[in-house]
């Protein structure tokens, strides 16, 4: 699927055109006249990924500081929420953390508010365009500004190759994957969002095999988080889950 690249303002063109040229997409002066069903726009404010049709849903960007990010920093339970607790938090030493399904970076903020220090690694150009974009803005915010800039690093790559390229003394604790769910059969149970997010970067269908690279090279711990009612992945099973009301999280310990 093609996914083009505008701006929203003439004043921003150039970095329209930068931008697409970085990501190997082609720049948009004329949307009408496109024909891609997706586009990256850049507004005066932020990067967002943009979708056409009757039925599109709306902007989505990265945005740490505003909307779900600062209510689930705020109101999200801290070490208590079943992602604190599935990652081994508690009240010793923060952990070191790779998020090998980065995404939109949510559960990788809430965990960097927690005292972790995350390696956002997200091998979608596009998804990884708007994490970038999402931590500038954020860096600049005088409430979250410096646990953003100590705690949260973007890397845009493949998770296997990450993995296996680490030193041995830099194997994080634990190994985070949250792989984009299977198409439901009942599209309308599959939100508008995550709908266009699978159209524009597919499904990790080779989310068994990132598990089993995973579970080679972290000293903790890896946690796979699915929809309740999904099959774990195929591998060796969890040494355990915890579950919330829609969401379940299988545990892998490997270590101490």
């Amino acid at each position: 699927m093609t996914v083009g690249v505008c701006a929203e303002l003439p004043a921003h063109s150039e970095r329209a055109r930068a931008l697409a040229a970085e990501l190997g997409l082609p720049p948009l002066t004329d949307l009408a006249a496109s024909d891609c069903a997706h586009w990256l726009c850049l507004t005066p404010d932020r990067l967002e990924l943009r979708e056409r049709g009757p039925d599109a849903s709306g902007p989505i960007y990265v945005d740490f500081v505003r909307g779900r990010a600062a209510h689930r920093r705020r109101f999200g339970g801290g070490r208590s929420q079943p992602l604190a607790r599935a990652m081994g938090l508690n009240k010793g030493r923060a952990l070191s953390v790779v998020d090998a399904t980065a995404g939109l970076g949510r559960d990788a903020f809430v965990l960097a508010c927690l005292g972790c220090t995350v390696w956002m690694v997200e091998r979608s150009p596009i998804l990884a365009a708007l994490l970038r974009d999402g931590l500038r803005r954020a860096a600049s915010d005088p409430e979250i500004g410096p646990a953003v800039s100590e705690r949260l690093r973007l890397v845009a790559a493949d998770s296997r190759d990450f993995l296996m390229g680490l030193a041995e003394h830099q194997r994080p604790d634990v190994v985070y994957l949250d792989p984009m769910y299977p198409h439901r059969r009942k599209s309308a149970l599959v939100k508008k969002e995550m709908r266009a997010l699978r159209q524009v970067v597919g499904t990790d269908e080779d989310a068994p095999e990132l598990l089993a690279v995973a579970l080679r090279r972290v000293t903790r711990r890896v946690v796979v988080k699915r929809p309740r009612s999904a099959p774990m992945l195929s591998g060796p099973p969890p040494g355990f889950q915890i579950l919330s009301p829609n969401t379940r999280f299988d545990i892998y310990p490997t270590g101490v």
